[in-house]
């Protein structure tokens, strides 16, 4: 290992020699009245460098490599700048920052080829930035983002949402945290997303086939999750943020630390969460609606101008209550299980505030340590990235043995992505490589719901990108994956729970991409890409009691993989008053696998195990849709912001009962009134109030056979918020947010909500368990920095 060491160490040595050190520095002025903007922060995403202005609006940041890289300027209220400089031959440059208007900001995304701006991007991209998930009100990490035009969430209860993305969920998204793609349960149906909310600083969700960057699991698309920018050199930083929300008792807070001493970048961070039983006015307290969570990471490294170098550690347990719904005939009250005298029994359970876990619950573990690598050679980078992670989950339904699991899932995967981006190949920005994955998941507990598996992914792609002229961009690229699935044997008492199998899959996906600038204010994209997905373990092998689903479900071993080919359209204009965004997508999946009920010879449902039993079958799919924001600005405080996301999702040549797929969103439309009192003052920053209100139309396309699903009427949500960052010598304090959701008490159920299929209330008639009635939050977060020598 030592030599491995000397030899990286021998390596970057030789690399920084042939890689002359610069500097960067100059002013960063507001352009209206020309004063310095202390706090501005310029970084280079590329080259993870950066530094923020001091009270005079003056910058300097040091040891930079002589390449091209595009740095970016951003301050609270005003347009972030983007700008690609040459440090080969520009050391000194100042900028002039306009106040923010509904123009467009021009948002930079990273791609395989580099960091790009987003309307030279030919694939549909949202962009959730810091400020947005700051002032966002959720109760978990999917639930912030799935206000985007085109996001979705399966929920079970405030603890657990999985993402869709243009009505694909489950194993079709991938999600991407330090720069390795999230491995955990993401087949199961109430398997979150093992990430601390709190250390995410930036999210980028590509909506479309993205399997030709992550390969199999990105059929529906990507969110990329972003830590916070690296540090100036010389500085720390010490952060506490808080929130209460009045509905479930949920209390979160957060405390990290971290800094930079002449290129050693460290930073730790430890949060909290924890809610007791939500309620809404139909169900009162949702018994068992409960979670605790925790969370840590930390990060040592370097950046250098030969590239850096980052060890990434963190940890993340959740303990959510399981949503089971089942009532008393008499009442109509939801019923709890108790341990009465060493028998199992049930009673009504007595509403409370209580945050202590009730059987049947789950414990979710997720331990993951990432290398992240860069290194600058020639004129390219070769970006070396490995990860290790074990997620481990338990389910405890014993109430008499509490804490004994019945389910015990652990997963160990090892993952690594390794290619090299050309800067300039023939006028072409390329990047070629390997990425893939070593997986192995073992049962230790009683039940069994899959078999124990391993999976080896192994994937070879190439991209290009090229700006051609000043109107047009292109984007190509080719992938070709292979996965091989082995399936253990179990016998269980003497009878074949499990059989032994192995099955290969491969695809070969590539995309085709045009972006077409008219002038400043017009642009157009076109994009078509294809996709692929192998079947899952559970998809493919599953034989058991699916606990918190209330289903048996039976795999088919005969699956074939996933192949989509999707169009996109998307056209955008802005202006000083108004900015508009629209696309169109259609989407052809071939082998598409969904999950329904089974019937007998006579049309009845089959029960096993006492519960329903459901098997996975496939069939050709056209899901096509649309999303339309528009942003009016009428004068320079005031924003009024409207966005329409539809989706339809039809099975291909089926009866009417199974025409439409299962858990297709309804459609929406989002209508957010904004108000800046003050953008950039002495004491205030962004001082604002906002009105919003969110309608989910009627969902009439559902999955009707075997009452597998149901229709959802039409709700509507109306929210309220108000905040402001407050500064002390004239740099920022502390920011607080006051909000209210749902303020009218609407009482209303998601469509994608599993709580939906929960028993009926023969008192009421009314079947499942309802959405969170009417919530107040506070969110207070503290910033220090200090400068060292």
């Amino acid at each position: 290992m030592k030599y491995l060491f000397s030899l990286l160490l021998a390596f970057m040595a030789l690399t920084g020699a042939a890689q002359n050190k610069t500097s960067l520095s100059g002013t960063v002025v507001d352009d209206l009245n020309g004063e310095p903007l202390a706090g501005a922060g310029i970084y280079f995403a590329d080259i993870k460098m950066g530094t923020t202005t001091d009270i005079n609006g003056n910058y300097i940041i040091n040891n930079l490599p002589r390449v091209s890289s595009m740095v970016r300027v951003s301050y609270i209220g005003h347009q972030t700048i983007n700008e690609i400089i040459d440090l080969n031959v520009v050391t000194k440059m100042d900028f002039r920052m306009k106040e923010m208007d509904a123009k467009l900001d021009e948002v930079v995304v990273t791609g395989l080829t580099g960091n790009t701006l987003i309307k030279f991007t030919p694939s549909p991209i949202s962009v959730v930035s810091s400020t947005s998930l700051e002032q966002s009100t959720s109760t978990n990490l999917i639930d912030a983002l799935a206000k985007q035009p085109g996001i979705s969430q399966i929920t079970t209860g405030g603890g657990i949402s999985k993402p869709v993305i243009r009505g694909l969920g489950y194993n079709r998204v991938a999600v991407v945290n330090n720069e390795i793609r999230q491995e955990g349960q993401q087949w199961g149906d109430e398997h979150g997303v093992e990430i601390d909310q709190n250390s995410v600083n930036e999210v980028q969700i590509l909506k479309g086939p993205a399997s030709l960057i992550y390969g199999s699991d990105a059929l529906a698309g990507v969110i990329v999750m972003k830590s916070a920018p690296a540090l100036p050199d010389s500085t720390v930083n010490i952060g506490f943020n808080t929130e209460y929300q009045t509905n479930n008792g949920l209390f979160n807070y957060s405390l990290n630390i971290e800094g930079n001493n002449k290129g050693f970048v460290w930073g730790g961070r430890f949060s909290s969460k924890m809610a007791h039983d939500y309620s809404n006015k139909y169900d009162g307290k949702v018994f068992n609606s409960r979670f605790c969570e925790k969370a840590a990471d930390a990060m040592l490294g370097f950046n250098r101008h030969w590239g850096h170098s980052h060890l990434h550690f963190s940890y993340y347990n959740i303990t959510p209550g399981i949503v089971e719904g089942e009532r008393d005939d008499a009442t109509g009250k939801f019923v709890m299980p108790f341990n009465n005298g060493g028998v199992e029994d049930e009673k009504i359970y007595e509403e409370s505030n209580s945050y202590r876990k009730a059987v049947p619950y789950q414990q979710v573990y997720h331990y993951k340590v990432v290398s992240d690598n860069a290194f600058y050679i020639g004129r390219g980078k070769l970006k070396a990235n490995f990860g290790f992670q074990r997620n481990i989950r338990r389910e405890f339904e014993d109430v008499i043995n509490p804490d004994e699991c019945e389910l015990d899932f652990n997963l160990n995967t090892f993952s690594y992505n390794v290619h090299y981006l050309a800067d300039d190949l023939l006028g072409w920005k390329t990047a070629t490589g390997i990425n893939g994955m070593f997986q192995s998941s073992r049962n230790k507990g009683d039940e069994f719901l899959v078999p124990d598996y391993n999976t080896t992914d192994f994937g070879i792609f190439a991209t290009a990108y090229r700006q051609l002229g000043d109107k047009w961009s292109a984007n190509i690229g080719l992938r070709f994956d292979n996965r091989h699935v082995h399936g253990k044997e179990l016998i269980e008492g003497g009878i074949t729970r499990f059989e032994d199998f192995e099955k290969n899959f491969s695809g070969l996906t590539g995309s085709l991409g045009m972006c077409y600038v008219l002038n400043d204010k017009a642009n157009f994209k076109f994009n078509l890409s294809r996709g692929f997905r192998a079947p899952n373990i559970s998809e493919l092998a599953s034989n058991g009691v699916h606990e918190g689903t209330v289903r048996y479900e039976v795999g088919n071993v005969n699956l074939r993989p996933e192949n989509s080919l999707q169009f996109d359209f998307g056209a955008e204009y802005s202006s000083s008053w108004i900015s508009v965004q629209s696309a169109l997508f259609a989407n052809w999946i071939d082998n598409y696998i969904f999950l329904h009920k089974h019937a007998d010879e006579f049309g009845n449902e089959i029960i096993r195990d006492d519960v329903p039993e459901f098997g996975f079958h496939q069939g050709d799919a056209w899901i096509y849709g649309a999303e339309i924001m528009v942003d009016i600005h009428p004068w320079e405080q005031l924003h009024i912001e409207n966005a329409f996301s539809f989706v339809n999702a039809v099975k291909s040549d089926s009866p009417y009962d199974e025409r439409y797929l299962p858990f297709t969103p309804a459609p929406e439309w989002d209508c957010n009134v904004r108000y800046d009192f003050i953008r950039h003052g002495k004491l205030f920053n962004n001082l604002f109030i906002q009105l919003e209100t969110e309608t989910c139309f009627r969902q009439n396309h559902f999955f009707k056979a075997y009452d597998t699903e149901t229709s959802t009427p039409s709700y509507t949500l109306l929210n309220c918020s108000v905040g402001t960052n407050i500064k002390l010598k004239g740099m920022p304090a502390f920011s607080i947010l006051l909000a209210a959701n749902n303020i009218t008490d609407c009482a209303y159920q998601n469509h994608l909500s599993r709580l939906k299929y929960a028993d009926t209330n023969l008192i009421t008639g009314r079947r499942g368990v309802f959405n969170m009635g009417r919530n107040f939050i506070i969110k207070f977060r503290i910033p220090l920095s200090f400068k060292i020598h």
